[in-house]
């Protein structure tokens, strides 16, 4: 299975990528919550999202903050969701997946930051055929010890797809419409996660390198630094000791 998640994790180590996780998270708990209440219980969408902030350790009371701002009264603000698609340095595919309260200005970023970064951007629909969406649930291999078969047994009786494991992680992947419940039986059976999303996965991938891998990282976290950019997903495939030599 490609190391699509390559580029989350070099993110992720940075503090201020963490200070922008904190306002995409703050959107998307705003979101799940203007749409199926404040209750996290009774809200699969709110308590997944509420379970990824506390994961980078956002205040509880930014999350409690986003929660009455959704179901307050005199807040009329409005988000949708807008997936714009293209291709970046390489021929790379890139989807980015926005949250806003202005499509007109998330465009003309977005659009920006293709030109501006050696690639173009496309119509819907251009790149989102070499992507399949998947529920995906991340177990440190470092915080539980498993057994690689029980795992893969356990897994697939509760309705997943399939299991990969690499040194780091095992990665169990759902249909998006069977993710609460492998995710929630999972866990009623001692599992715990380090990630738990639905995220669009690629079929194949892009090997890149050189010039093209440091004008995609470039790309990458230009992306990263709008504030309607919640994912970015990409079939870019980088060896580590290329990413070490542009880290």
């Amino acid at each position: 299975m490609p190391k699509f998640k390559l580029f989350k994790d070099r993110k992720g180590k940075a503090d201020q990528a963490k200070n922008n996780q904190f306002v995409k998270l703050g959107r998307e708990i705003f979101m799940a919550a203007r749409k199926g209440g404040p209750n996290p219980e009774a809200n699969f969408t709110l308590k997944v999202a509420i379970e990824a902030a506390r994961r980078i350790n956002m205040p509880k009371d930014n999350i409690e903050r986003a929660i009455k701002k959704a179901t307050g009264d005199g807040d009329n603000v409005e988000y949708e969701e807008i997936m714009y698609e293209g291709y970046g340095p390489g021929g790379v595919a890139i989807m980015v997946k926005c949250l806003t309260d202005n499509r007109n200005r998330s465009a003309a970023d977005v659009r920006a930051v293709f030109n501006k970064r050696g690639g173009n951007m496309g119509e819907s629909g251009c790149v989102s055929y070499m992507f399949d969406q998947k529920g995906i649930l991340r177990i440190d291999r470092e915080e539980q010890e498993l057994d690689e078969d029980e795992l893969m047994m356990q897994a697939l009786e509760a309705g997943a797809e399939d299991v990969s494991v690499d040194e780091d992680s095992f990665e169990i992947l759902t249909h998006p419409h069977e993710f609460e419940q492998v995710k929630t039986t999972l866990e009623s059976q001692g599992l715990q996660f380090a990630e738990a999303s639905v995220s669009w996965i690629p079929q194949n991938t892009i090997q890149v390198e050189g010039e093209n891998a440091e004008k995609l990282l470039k790309m990458m976290d230009a992306f990263d630094d709008l504030d309607d950019v919640q994912d970015v997903y990409s079939n870019y495939e980088m060896d580590e000791e290329e990413m070490a030599k542009l880290s």
